[in-house]
C-alpha cells in the first residue's frame, strides 16, 4: 500500500477509459458486428538479425505485470514483513524503481513495453486521441471500419465486403520477434493489444478489448424503485421495471444490428419472478432459469442476440447480481461480454485460443476492463459489492495464470493483472485520512483493502517463483506507481480564462468546446488526461497558429501552466510541461498532442476537461470514489522492477525491459527498439 506520510509534507488542506474514458457518445463503437476480417500482421523480416542460440531457445522467461504496483507501498509493506515473496525475490536478484512513460498512462506505458518504443514510435499518446480534422475525441487503442459495400434488401443490409477492426498501436511486438526466432511466446491480457495480430504467439487481449456493445463496459440495472431526479449515469443504464403479481418483464440490450437498416440495437426479452417474502428471484432467460437470493451472484449466463432470424446471431455472456428485493427490486447485470467460445471480434490469437481457454477453465470476462468501477462510482454497487465483483474477475485471472504457469515448458510467458491498479484507483480514499472523500467508518467496515491487494500480488509472485527452475528468469514489473488524487484541475477552463480558448463562456452545465468554442480565434484546447493541442494552421480545420508561432506558444504556455497555484492551498498544480517533439524519439504524428501536462502529486485533470467540458470552478476537491491516480508527472509515479537476477542498471526505465527480455533469449532488438538490457550478464 503506498504511503504518503511525509510525502510533500502536506496536510488535509493541501491536497489516471478512465476516470473512466468517457461518455457513451464519445466512446464510438469499437465493433461493426457484421462480416469482419482481420488481416494477419506482416511477416517480420529476419534479414541482418542474428538468430538465437539453441541453448537460449530452451530457456524460460516469466514476466509478471502488476499494473500500478507502487514502490512506496512495496517498500512499506516489506518493512513490515507483509510481502515475504517479494522480499525473497529481492534478495535473490534485485529491486529498482522503474521510470514510466510520458505520460504514465496504462495504454501508453504498455504500448511502450510491447514495442520498445516511446509514443513517437508506437503512436499511442493518451487514453483519448482526437481527430485533428474534426476535433472529435476517440479511444486511442483500436478503431473499426464498417464494410465499404453492402446491398439493401428490404429491411436488411447485406455486407458485400469485409469490415475491419484495427489495432492503432504501431511497431512490432517484441514477442513476435522472439517467435520469428523459433522461441515460443504467450501474452495474456496485455493492454494496448486489441485486436492481437494473429502471429505464432498465443495472445489474449486486455485493456482495449470491448464488451459486446463496443464500449469499455456498460452495466444494466433493473429496479422498480422511484427514479432519482437529475441522476446522470455514464458507463451503464438504469431500467425502470414494473413488478405486477410477482413478475417483471425486461430486456437485455446487445450490439447494434449492422445487418438491418438503421442499425437498431439488438435486444433479448427476459422475465424476473420476484418473491419478496423469501428475498429471491428467478430469472427466465432464453430457456434457462437462474435462481438468486439477495446478495448472490449468478454464474455466467449465455445470451444469443439474433441479427438475422434463424440465420445469424451473436453470442454474449453476463452475470446477474441480486442486490435487493425488499422494498424494491434491485438487479445488477454485468456488461454483456463477448463469448470466448465464439467471440464476435478477434480477442485472441490464434482466434480459437479464447475458446481453448474456455474449455479448460470455463467462461470468463473477455472485456479488457472487467472491474466495474462505473457501477461503484454511481452507487449501483456499494464498496463491498464492488469488491465481490472484483474478486470474481481476479479469481478468473488467477486460474488462467496458474494454467499458463503449469503449461510453460520453454520460451516467454507474460501475464498481466489489472486488479492492483483498479483497487488503488477506487480505494485510496479509505486508507488516506487526508483525502476529501475519506470515510473513517467505511474504512473500518471494509478493512485495509489496498494492503490486502498488495499481499495478493505477493502471492502471485510466490507462484511464479515456484514455477522457476534453475535456468528461468523471472521479472516482476509495474508500468507506473500511484498517487493520491485530491483535487481536480479543469485545463479547458484555465485555457478559457486565459484567452487561449475562446467562445466557451459564460460557463453553463453541459457546456463543451465542441458546441461552444470559437475555433477561428482559439489557440489551444485540452482533450485526454494529459494532452494539450494547438489549433494549428494546416492541421485543424480552423487552425490559427502558424508553424513559426508554435515554439513561442509552447514556451509561453509551459511557463504559465507551471506557475498555476491552487488558491486554496498555494501548492503547485503542475510539475512539468513537455513539448512532444523534445521528449519523443520519433517525430509525433498528426494525432499527437503538442504539449504533455505533468500534474503535481495530488492533482489530476478533471473528468469534465478530459472530454472537452468547461466548468465554472477551476480547481475543486475530488469527492469521487475514483480517488487514487497516476495520470500526473512520471517522476512522481515510478513503477517497480524485481528480478531473480541482479539488476545492473541503477535507473532502469520501462522501455528497457523490452530489450532485457529479448537479451535473455540471445536475440538483439530490432532497430526501432531504443532500450538497453538492465540485468547482469
Amino acid at each position: 500500500m503506498p504511503d504518503d506520510s511525509g510525502d510533500d509534507k502536506r496536510d488535509r488542506s493541501s491536497r489516471d477509459a478512465p476516470a473512466d474514458p468517457g461518455k457513451r457518445e464519445t466512446l464510438k463503437k469499437l465493433a461493426a458486428l457484421g462480416a469482419l476480417a482481420l488481416t494477419d500482421a506482416a511477416a517480420l523480416s529476419s534479414c541482418g538479425r542474428p538468430s538465437a542460440s539453441p541453448l537460449s531457445r530452451e530457456r524460460k522467461v516469466i514476466v509478471l505485470g502488476l499494473d500500478g504496483l507502487d514502490p512506496r507501498g512495496v517498500e512499506r509493506l516489506m518493512s513490515q514483513s507483509k510481502l515475504p515473496n517479494i522480499a525473497r525475490l529481492m534478495e535473490l536478484g534485485g529491486f529498482r524503481r522503474l521510470a514510466s512513460t510520458i505520460p504514465p498512462q496504462s495504454p501508453v506505458a504498455w504500448a511502450s513495453f510491447i514495442t520498445g518504443m516511446d509514443c513517437g514510435g508506437h503512436g499511442i499518446y493518451d487514453f483519448i486521441h482526437r481527430d485533428p480534422e474534426t476535433y472529435i475525441p476517440y479511444l486511442s487503442i483500436a478503431r473499426t471500419e464498417a464494410p465499404e459495400k453492402s446491398l439493401s434488401i428490404g429491411q436488411w443490409r447485406v455486407p458485400l465486403s469485409a469490415g475491419k477492426v484495427e489495432l492503432l498501436r504501431r511497431g512490432y511486438a517484441f514477442w513476435d520477434v522472439l517467435a520469428e526466432q523459433g522461441i515460443p511466446a504467450s501474452a495474456y491480457r496485455v493492454p494496448s493489444n486489441f485486436p492481437p495480430h494473429d502471429t505464432r504467439v498465443k495472445q489474449l487481449a486486455g485493456l482495449g478489448a470491448p464488451d459486446l456493445r463496443g464500449t469499455y463496459g456498460e452495466f444494466s440495472f433493473y429496479t422498480d424503485a422511484p427514479p432519482k431526479p437529475g441522476r446522470r449515469i455514464t458507463g451503464g443504464a438504469i431500467y425502470q421495471v414494473q413488478v405486477l403479481n410477482g413478475r417483471a418483464r425486461a430486456q437485455l440490450f446487445g450490439p447494434d444490428n449492422t445487418l438491418r437498416e438503421g442499425e437498431p440495437q439488438s435486444a433479448v426479452d427476459f422475465d424476473i419472478l420476484v418473491d419478496r417474502e423469501h428475498g429471491l428471484v428467478k430469472i427466465a432467460l432464453q430457456g434457462e432459469e437462474i435462481l438468486l437470493r439477495e446478495g448472490e451472484w449468478s454464474n455466467w449466463a449465455t445470451v444469443q442476440f439474433e441479427m438475422i432470424p434463424r440465420l445469424r446471431s451473436v453470442s454474449g455472456i453476463c452475470r446477474f447480481y441480486l442486490k435487493a428485493v425488499r422494498p424494491y427490486l434491485k438487479l445488477y447485470v454485468t456488461p454483456i461480454n463477448m463469448d470466448p467460445r465464439d467471440p464476435a471480434l478477434p480477442i485472441s490469437a490464434p482466434r480459437d485460443f479464447s475458446a481453448e481457454l474456455a474449455r479448460k477453465l470455463g467462461l470468463f470476462y473477455t472485456q479488457g476492463f472487467p472491474h466495474d468501477v462505473k457501477a461503484l462510482r454511481h452507487e449501483i454497487l456499494d464498496d463491498e459489492e464492488y469488491l465481490q465483483q472484483s474478486d470474481i474477475a481476479f479469481g478468473e485471472e488467477k486460474r488462467m495464470y496458474e494454467l499458463a504457469l503449469n503449461e510453460l515448458e520453454r520460451g516467454l510467458l507474460f501475464y498481466y493483472f489489472a486488479t492492483t491498479d483498479r483497487t488503488q484507483h477506487m480505494f485510496w480514499r479509505l486508507m488516506d485520512p487526508r483525502h476529501p472523500a475519506h470515510d473513517p467508518r467505511l474504512a473500518k467496515k471494509v478493512g485495509p483493502v489496498m494492503e490486502e491487494c498488495y499481499r495478493a500480488a505477493d502471492g502471485l509472485v510466490g507462484q511464479a517463483m515456484e514455477a522457476c527452475d534453475g535456468d528461468t528468469t523471472l521479472i516482476v514489473m509495474s508500468d507506473h506507481g500511484f498517487a493520491p488524487y485530491y483535487r481536480s484541475f479543469n485545463l479547458n477552463t484555465w485555457l478559457a480564462r486565459n484567452d487561449y480558448l475562446l467562445g466557451v463562456g459564460p460557463w453553463e452545465p453541459g457546456g463543451d468546446i465542441f458546441r461552444n468554442a470559437d475555433w477561428r480565434n482559439t489557440l489551444a484546447y485540452g482533450l485526454g488526461f494529459n494532452s494539450l493541442y494547438f489549433n494549428m494552421q494546416g492541421r485543424e480545420p480552423y487552425g490559427m497558429v502558424g508553424r513559426d508561432e508554435r515554439p513561442l506558444l509552447a514556451a509561453q504556455l509551459a511557463e504559465e501552466l507551471c506557475k498555476v497555484r491552487d488558491p486554496e492551498t498555494g501548492d503547485r498544480v503542475i510539475d512539468q510541461v513537455y513539448v512532444a517533439e523534445e521528449v519523443y524519439s520519433s517525430p509525433p504524428v498528426g494525432h499527437a498532442p503538442d504539449l504533455v501536462i505533468g500534474y503535481a502529486r495530488g492533482y489530476r485533470c478533471s473528468d469534465e476537461s478530459v472530454l472537452g467540458e468547461i466548468t465554472e470552478t477551476l480547481i475543486e476537491d475530488n469527492l469521487d470514489k475514483w480517488s487514487g491516480d497516476h495520470c500526473i508527472d512520471r517522476s512522481r509515479v515510478p513503477g517497480i522492477l524485481l528480478a531473480n537476477r541482479p539488476i545492473a542498471a541503477a535507473a532502469p526505465s520501462l522501455i528497457d525491459l523490452t530489450a532485457t527480455i529479448m537479451a535473455e533469449f540471445g536475440v538483439d532488438p530490432i532497430r526501432e527498439m531504443t532500450g538497453r538490457p538492465v540485468l547482469s550478464t
